[in-house]
């Protein structure tokens, strides 16, 4: 697949990374994932009286535009062999405890830092050609852990040590029903008039004469086989939940030739229907179309059209352009935004198994909307350039990826398009849909839609 660039910045934004701008951003998330107080922590020389202390290493690579480090080293920790960053050695002990005393020798702080901030893809000229960074040049890829939230396994590791020094154990942030988990499940609605000519072109080369009629008599008739976003929700409420639709609010093909909606949901139809899924629970957000990463203007126009309050977005074909979309989600004021996923593959993008932050790297602060990881797309798990996995090799692919965020306790965002609710789906359906939703209720999971993890995340302070 050919590699498109985009320019690096001019002046190296990393400069401005100190020591104190990446530990008030990784403490930040680290409080944010517990009831509690927070407690002092010393890191590099910063707060030396603190109890609890990170082992700071001297590396210059925070002053560069450079987008990988030098390869890890890998120790394990609680079971799992983790990669740290920026240390050629460590110490015998990842941690070393004292009577009221702490001391972590890994410098959990950069390594946390580094992969959260997204630091890869910013400095990365890197792109696909959707203009998205591209899991095959990410270092998930190149060191295997996609599908393991490391960073959770770093702010574990502090854990251990802040518990030591306070003689407790951290209470978590409760989900609803005190569910060791949360499932988010979501759709973007891309198509809702092309089922007849996609399931029929399929229908014909299989021989089907009868069932391609049948979808064209339906069309015909005013009826899509994907205008079925009612017969979404009723999917979903099989389980007793609700969900979120994301809505394109552009028909136009991008200047590409990249397909766009094939719908004008301002359409009073579309409008309708939008009104009766919220008043049957759903929640309901803008998917900016193509270019709308890019432009406030744009993307302010497409939220204009739904039916408010909107609160969430998710970018069509998840574009995403660091160097410049943050900026356009804090200018249109969207509070929540759920793109940073990797198309390819199921996991971290972030290597983060909860809501974060983005970081600015014009500020060296926080970004003002919460981005909830997408870790599952149903188009990932059967498509020609990505994963092409059996219907029943879904579940047991997926389920260790499942088994970390249940571990920590974080967020499952899953995607499933409403096309693929199309009965005639047999590889990534409402057949396999179902199954993931049926182990995930086996879990006890707590189905919550993206306003609940806003409410539950959100500073109580800017």
């Amino acid at each position: 697949m050919p590699t498109a660039t985009s320019p690096l910045p001019t002046q190296p934004v990393a400069a401005r990374e100190s020591q104190q701008n990446m530990l008030a951003y990784v403490l930040r998330h680290f409080w944010s994932a517990y009831d509690a107080e927070p407690l002092p922590i010393g890191y590099g020389g910063l707060y030396p009286e603190a109890a609890v202390q990170v082992v700071a290493q001297q590396t210059g690579f925070f002053g560069q535009a450079t987008p990988y480090p030098p390869e890890p080293v890998w120790r394990e920790w609680a079971g799992r062999k983790l990669p740290f960053f920026f240390q050629p050695k460590l110490a015998a002990e990842l941690l070393t405890l004292a009577p009221g005393r702490a001391t972590i020798h890994a410098d959990v702080v950069a390594n946390a830092f580094y992969l959260l901030s997204g630091w890869q893809e910013y400095f990365s000229p890197e792109r696909d050609h959707h203009g998205r960074f591209p899991y095959r040049a990410s270092v998930q890829l190149r060191y295997g852990f996609v599908a393991v939230p490391v960073v959770n396994y770093y702010f574990d590791l502090l854990r251990t040590a802040v518990e030591h020094v306070l003689g407790y154990t951290l209470p978590r942030r409760p989900w609803p029903h005190q569910a060791p988990f949360a499932c988010w499940i979501t759709h973007d609605v891309d198509n809702c008039r092309s089922g007849w000519k996609a399931e029929g072109k399929k229908a014909l080369k299989a021989g089907k004469v009868g069932t391609f009629m049948s979808l064209l008599t339906r069309r015909l008739g005013g009826r899509d086989a994907w205008d079925n976003l009612d017969t979404v929700q009723r999917e979903v409420a099989v389980h007793g939940q609700t969900s979120t639709f994301f809505m394109l609010g552009n028909a136009k093909p991008a200047p590409n030739g990249t397909p766009n909606a094939d719908y004008d949901v301002r359409h009073p139809r579309y409008q309708r229907c939008l009104q009766r899924l919220r008043s049957g629970g759903a929640e309901i957000g803008v998917h900016g179309s193509i270019g709308t990463s890019a432009s406030p203007e744009a993307l302010q126009r497409e939220i204009e059209q739904l039916p408010p309050p909107i609160r969430g977005n998710r970018f069509h074909y998840l574009s995403w352009e660091p160097q410049r979309t943050p900026a356009v989600l804090d200018e249109v004021g969207v509070q929540f935004d759920t793109t940073l996923g990797f198309a390819e593959h199921f996991g971290f993008r972030h290597s983060y198994c909860l809501p974060f932050w983005p970081h600015n790297f014009a500020t060296g602060g926080c970004h003002g909307f919460l981005e909830i990881p997408l870790n599952l797309m149903d188009a990932t798990l059967h498509h020609p350039n990505y994963l092409q996995l059996g219907p029943d090799d879904i579940l047991p692919a997926v389920r260790p990826m499942l088994a970390e965020i249940e571990h920590f306790g974080g967020v499952f965002t899953l995607l499933w398009h409403n096309e693929n609710f199309s009965r005639r789906n047999q590889l990534n359906g409402p057949r396999q849909f179902h199954a993931l939703v049926r182990y995930l209720r086996s879990r006890h999971a707590a189905f919550v839609v993206g306003s609940d993890v806003l409410t539950r995340f959100a500073p109580t302070s800017a």
